[in-house]
């Protein structure tokens, strides 16, 4: 995480409690500089760590730069993490966690009407599985997802190019799962890899991240083919960096 350097100045950060399916969710706020008076558009935001790692502390200068460059402020959830809490505890967080922000906006300064979810890398797994899962009960405007990890049960040709030898590698991907995955769960549900979900009807529109040599650069592309293909313009972007 020192790749993201240090923390930028921020307008507010709050310590928050959020209710969750097993306990109390830690929470943290972020407000952006210059932020005037009133609501503003806001995003759940989930970090990486392969389901096993992270916190809010590594990713806070993550979530201080999507709150300062996006103008918006930022609910960062601290999820539960494996090995003590294997799957489905995180994906349950997730959606528990984005469904309570997005039912109590105003309670967070938040414009109800401009509300998303985000994440990065398994954080954007736990993004799309509870974009996926809120889709027809939630009002979610937009969903942002950050190298993310979208199918554990293939091997793409970028993993199959990049697979070792840069920042994440394949054995680090399957060290993550063994500890994540019950043996009884199939990597390739849906909850576990949203790109094998049989239908992304009703997803909001997207924003997706890849990088050039990142392993997980041909899930990104795949998902945003799947989304586009529904319109004739599509609202999704990729960004590769």
């Amino acid at each position: 995480m020192k790749l993201g350097g240090p923390a930028p100045p921020i307008g507010r950060v709050e310590e928050q409690s959020l209710p969750g399916p097993a306990g109390p969710l830690r929470a943290r706020v972020y407000t952006p500089v210059d932020h005037g008076e009133g609501d503003l558009p806001g995003l759940a935001y989930f970090h990486g760590g392969g389901q096993v790692a992270g916190s809010l502390d590594t990713h806070d200068s993550i979530a201080r730069d999507l709150a300062n460059a996006g103008r918006c402020r930022i609910v960062a959830i601290g999820y539960r993490l494996a090995p003590e809490h294997r799957f489905p505890a995180a994906v349950d967080d997730a959606r528990f966690a984005a469904a309570y922000i997005a039912s109590h906006a105003p309670e967070f300064g938040i414009d109800a009407g401009r509300f998303g979810i985000c994440g990065d890398s398994a954080g954007a797994t736990l993004a799309a599985a509870a974009c996926r899962a809120l889709a027809e009960t939630q009002r979610i405007a937009l969903q942002v997802l950050l190298c993310p990890i979208l199918d554990y049960a293939r091997s793409t040709p970028s993993w199959q190019e990049f697979g070792s030898g840069y920042l994440i590698d394949a054995a680090t991907l399957a060290y993550d799962l063994d500890h994540y995955l019950p043996r009884a769960v199939d990597a390739a549900d849906e909850r576990v890899s949203p790109l094998r979900a049989p239908s992304l009807c009703g997803m909001p529109p997207t924003l997706i991240h890849t990088a050039e040599y990142d392993p997980l650069r041909d899930e990104g592309r795949e998902y945003f083919e799947r989304l586009s293909v529904r319109v004739a313009r599509p609202p999704t972007r990729v960004i590769r960096g």
